[in-house]
């Protein structure tokens, strides 16, 4: 009998083991919802919008992929609540940025860290820019540089929120530059941000190159200065900060991808790993994130995890240094 009875157990275990490894073959077997940190009409929701464009395609996911918004505090708002309240079953995703969401764990107030998400692949970096309204007497970063020295303070400009990309820019051209500016976080993300620059509620603006890509295509503003170690091939007649005199370097670069909580199953993570980096690799993709000026820079998970600890250690050097 105690034979029979381990025998029994041994033929349970291995069908277990069967199941769990298989458990997950057919995954996903209905849509797929993303989370995004801003709000709509945002750079990370526009290219969020695109890179999952093709996700229902057979040779994709099989299985079409909802953006839902979740904006506020700089992102905070949304990734909060995908650490902590989130399902881990692989039908809940995230869009994650870059120094962002690293840059708040290191500051603090938040309930996450790089160990609460598992990164899938990464699908863009998108330098910060410094954008004027297309009327404003400033051409470039010097002019804005001797305005802040002669009005301490007074010089506002904004930005999608507190340590986010935008902000660390802003952070780096004051310490280069040796002025106090009036940095101004906006809720709504980049979008909002580039909104109180065309509309004169600020003097300036740190955003995305590819929010002031489009907003500088349509004429409402005009872009100074590419924080980043060279010239942007979408804005090749624009200089870096660098070559303005400032130091400020690619600290402030917004990588750009996708993630899930921690606690997916690895037979999903693995499944997301292999596709959506195809998927980030369509050529309707590419041509439509070209189109919209966003800078695509496609990484694999491995690739994406070295990215995240690498900004980590950097980030934690830099805003110890702000």
């Amino acid at each position: 009998m105690k034979k029979l009875l381990a025998g029994a157990a041994i033929a349970l275990m291995t069908m277990s083991g069967v199941a769990s490894a298989d458990g997950h073959a057919n995954y996903p077997e209905r849509p797929v919802m993303m989370m995004v940190s801003y709000g709509a009409g945002g750079a990370t929701d526009f290219q969020a919008r695109i890179v999952t464009m093709t996700a229902g395609n057979e040779d994709a996911l099989g299985m079409p992929i909802a953006i839902i918004n979740k904006p506020g505090a700089g992102g905070r708002v949304g990734w909060n609540w995908f650490a902590t309240q989130a399902d881990n079953d692989g039908y809940t995703l995230s869009a994650y940025n870059v120094p962002h969401f690293i840059a708040q764990s290191i500051k603090g107030g938040v309930e996450y860290s790089a160990a609460s998400f598992e990164p899938i692949a990464n699908w863009g970096a998108d330098p910060a820019v410094f954008v004027v309204g297309a009327d404003s007497d400033f051409n470039s970063m010097a002019d804005v540089v001797a305005f802040a020295k002669e009005n301490p303070g007074k010089l506002t400009f904004s930005g999608a929120g507190l340590f986010v990309g935008h902000h660390i820019a802003a952070l780096q051209i004051e310490k280069a530059a040796g002025v106090k500016m009036a940095y101004i976080p906006t809720k709504g993300g980049g979008a909002a941000a580039m909104k109180a620059v065309i509309a004169g509620d600020v003097l300036g603006g740190v955003n995305n190159l590819s929010d002031a890509f489009r907003a500088a295509a349509s004429g409402s503003v005009k872009i100074l200065g590419v924080a980043d170690l060279e010239r942007n091939e979408f804005l090749p007649d624009v200089p870096t900060m660098m070559e303005q005199g400032l130091d400020v370097d690619n600290s402030s670069v917004n990588f750009r991808g996708v993630m899930v909580p921690a606690g997916t199953p690895q037979g999903i993570i693995d499944k997301l790993a292999a596709k959506v980096p195809e998927m980030f690799a369509n050529s309707r993709v590419a041509g439509k994130m070209k189109a919209g000026g966003s800078p695509m820079h496609i990484m694999t998970r491995d690739e994406v995890k070295a990215m995240w600890a690498a900004r980590e250690e950097t980030l934690k050097e830099l805003l110890a240094g702000l």
